[in-house]
């Protein structure tokens, strides 16, 4: 079987595209039907394994058939998003075999996330298997990748503090806010800019699941997009004001040449909030925040210099986490290439299990048939399970006896250790 990947991600498609292909959960089922009909009438075999992993940040196919069909894959998939597949190749990747292993461990374990070690994606890919499974998909070769892969993302976490430090400035934004506030889950955020760095913020913090989120933003179309993807509210930037009481966290990263938020506001929004304390972020250069808000008793702000130090704190033991993970990742790798060998008709021993399991099977059902006979005569039980097993033994033997007596001195040799090593094992590891 061969084993093929395709996809985009956050790290190669903007935003708008990946919309372009983003599935929901109910549209998964009727699309894998589509996807495998296309594959089956390209490479001549309908048995084609396939899954569709569709989140926020990356949609990609993985699959399993008798040959390789990459380019007939991304021609399928661009057109269901409506676009040329030049322009889809030029923002996805392609992977085959043992590097379409290696990329799935990294995605189960959190490596390739807009956050590092962020655990969501994990049960995203489970819900994407069993979507697959249920729709009749997924075949023994595509759910042995993905079952590995949940092994080994396992062992990853387990094993390695990959999850357990800050990795970015929203990653550090996240800590600080969990150090003031008890239970973040309580809090409403409001995040002030629709860019890149909010996003990143926003996915951060909505891991967490706040009670409350909105985007605020200059043009609403954007803000609604995000808002859209984290369930929260889109709000107007003139209205910050007059609303900014309402929020326990603040995130702002805009273009604003000037503060957008100023020392007058957030006094009143501390008035209105009886003194309950604000902690701000201000990712934003030039800044978005007033400076001199920093020295109101009940505000908690920090600047980009200030979650930067917090980042390189965590840096050294960020680089031996991932470093453990891909040594993790590595073994993943060689183990499921090695089982994919073994399935292998040309270089495996799946298909040499399979003779020796007929050949045993045929030499039992013609002892058994000579033993009916015997027992149908009127002979002895005992005398019958004798020679029933004697005949059993006999032809299970007889080929390896005959390779033992066989060839020159250093071939028998060789063939004493191997059959030394297969029928003599119990004794030897018992010390008889």
């Amino acid at each position: 079987m061969a084993v093929w990947a395709l996809g985009i991600n956050h790290t190669t498609a903007p935003l708008d595209l990946r919309g372009r292909f983003a599935f929901a959960i109910d549209q998964i089922a009727p699309t894998l039907q589509g996807l495998r009909q296309s594959l089956g009438g390209a490479t001549r075999h309908p048995q084609v394994e396939t899954a569709i992993l569709s989140t926020c940040n990356r949609t990609e196919i993985y699959c399993a058939g008798q040959q390789t069909a990459l380019d007939h894959t991304l021609d399928w998939l661009a057109q269901s998003g409506g676009v040329s597949p030049s322009l889809l190749r030029s923002h996805s990747y392609t992977l085959e075999e043992g590097l379409v292993a290696r990329h799935a461990f990294r995605v189960a374990s959190g490596l390739d996330s807009m956050v590092l070690g962020e655990a969501q994606i994990l049960g995203q890919m489970k819900d994407a298997v069993r979507a697959a499974e249920t729709a009749g998909a997924l075949g023994t070769t595509l759910n042995q990748l993905f079952q590995r892969s949940f092994a080994v993302a396992k062992e990853v976490r387990t094993s390695t503090e990959i999850g357990a430090h800050s990795i970015s400035m929203a990653a550090a934004a996240v800590r600080l806010a969990g150090q003031l506030f008890e239970d973040l889950t309580e809090i409403r955020i409001l995040f002030v800019g629709a860019g890149e760095m909010i996003e990143l913020a926003a996915t951060h913090f909505a891991a967490k699941n706040p009670k409350g989120l909105a985007i605020a933003n200059r043009t609403l179309e954007r803000g609604e997009k995000l808002a859209t993807r984290f369930g929260g509210e889109v709000m107007r930037l003139a209205d910050l004001p007059d609303r900014l009481h309402e929020f326990d966290a603040v995130v702002s990263c805009t273009a604003s040449s000037l503060p957008i938020i100023g020392l007058g506001a957030v006094e009143r929004a501390l008035k209105k909030r009886r003194h309950r304390p604000i902690f701000m972020v201000d990712l934003a250069v030039p800044r978005d925040i007033e400076p001199e808000v920093k020295a109101l008793e009940d505000v908690y702000l920090y600047t980009v210099d200030d979650l930067a130090s917090v980042v390189q704190t965590a840096q050294a033991s960020r680089q031996a986490a991932v470093a453990q993970a891909e040594a993790i990742i590595d073994a993943g790798v060689q183990s499921f290439m090695h089982w994919m060998d073994q399935r292998s008709p040309t270089g495996g021993v799946v298909p040499l299990i399979q003779q020796i399991n007929a050949q045993a099977d045929e030499w039992r059902a013609l002892e058994i048939a000579r033993a009916k006979k015997m027992l149908a005569k009127g002979e002895d039980l005992d005398a019958v399970l004798e020679a029933l097993s004697r005949g059993l033994t006999q032809k299970m033997l007889h080929g390896t006896l005959a390779e033992l007596r066989a060839g020159d001195a250093d071939t028998r040799a060789q063939t004493a250790q191997t059959v030394s090593r297969l029928f003599l094992r119990s004794q030897s590891k018992s010390g008889l």
